[in-house]
């Protein structure tokens, strides 16, 4: 049976940490935190599944209530919003280089191949390498701190200088720098990574810039092994209509790198081994409505939903007001 485990805003303002499975929810006993679950959990041995069975489980809730009403989080937590890093692949699921290489043929000349389909091909070919070695290194992208998270039914805020503010219907993984420097998956959750298609669009070197945006994550951490094949579907609603909607596939029969090879490559570097960090890393997508000619406005709500996740991630697309910096001299 599938365990979750979701973050809960009490009316007094403080946290709760609820359990869910098909029979039902209820909170964890005694416990606010998913962080310090864990993280008694890495001390003890013993996997997250266990750890609540051991804490136990009490009371219920109506989960599709708490969502109406706004009472559930982003299921991960730190008391310092620096200590959580976003970063992602992309060019990892197939058929997620037609629309980028659609954004980037404009610049190769004849049958040459651009960069974009070359690194797709690499990872058909070596992204799943043998349990117990290392496979093709993937695309690789930052997002930003904590502070770039957006709960549920939050608004995604694209910049004012942003030239598109697009869904990327997709599954992060959620990882936990145990006190030794070893990285902990906790589970997957549903995800809107949030990109600027536009600004990528003008040239691939500006992925960088295009990725610094937001991102929101669904309210339900999945313990556990991720379904090979996972099926959701992806809409933009406005004015109160479908715009525009999709089918999305993922999981590991739908993508070109395995989850263990993306996660080697992220892992690798000691500096994301910091005990303590938590990690939120963003597996791609093939899905995206800028591909099939979608232009968003503020206003527009992103609604992305897949089994086995059994609530719905919805924001609103906002646009900030322009600011100036000024970088002064001491």
């Amino acid at each position: 049976m599938m365990l979750k485990l979701l973050r809960y805003r009490s009316e007094d303002g403080g946290t709760r940490l609820v359990a869910a499975t098909d029979d039902g929810a209820g909170f964890v006993r005694d416990v606010t935190s998913l962080a310090a679950l864990a993280g008694e959990a890495i001390a003890q041995g013993i996997g997250l599944a266990a750890m609540v069975d051991r804490v136990g489980v009490e009371g219920s809730i109506d989960l599709a209530a708490a969502l109406a009403e706004g009472r559930l989080l982003s299921p991960l937590d730190h008391a310092d919003s620096a200590h959580i890093v976003l970063s992602g692949t992309g060019l990892t699921h197939l058929g997620s280089a037609e629309g980028r290489d659609k954004m980037h043929r404009a610049a190769a000349a004849g049958d040459k191949l651009t960069d974009s389909m070359r690194m797709f091909l690499e990872g058909v070919e070596g992204g799943k390498p043998a349990p117990g070695t290392v496979g093709q290194q993937p695309e690789w992208f930052y997002k930003g701190d904590g502070s770039q998270l957006v709960a549920p039914g939050g608004d995604l805020v694209m910049p004012a200088f942003a030239k598109d503010g697009g869904e990327e219907p997709e599954l992060a993984g959620i990882y936990l720098i145990g006190p030794d420097g070893a990285p902990w998956r906790l589970g997957f959750c549903l995800a809107n990574e949030f990109s600027d298609h536009v600004t990528e669009r003008h040239n691939y070197l500006w992925l960088a810039h295009s990725k610094l945006r937001q991102a929101a994550l669904g309210p339900e951490l999945l313990l556990g092994d991720l379904p090979a094949d996972v099926r959701g579907t992806s809409r933009i609603v406005r004015h109160g209509a479908v715009l525009w909607e999709k089918p999305f596939l993922s999981g590991e029969a739908n993508m070109s790198h395995s989850i263990a090879n993306l996660e080697h490559h992220h892992f690798k570097y000691a500096l994301f081994r910091r005990p303590g960090d938590i990690h939120v890393h963003f597996f791609g997508t093939a899905t995206l409505s800028f591909s099939e000619g979608i232009a968003t406005q503020p206003g527009d709500v992103f609604e992305i939903e897949a089994a086995p996740f059994g609530l719905p991630l919805r924001n609103r697309l906002v646009k900030a007001e322009a600011d100036t910096v000024e970088v002064r001299t001491l």
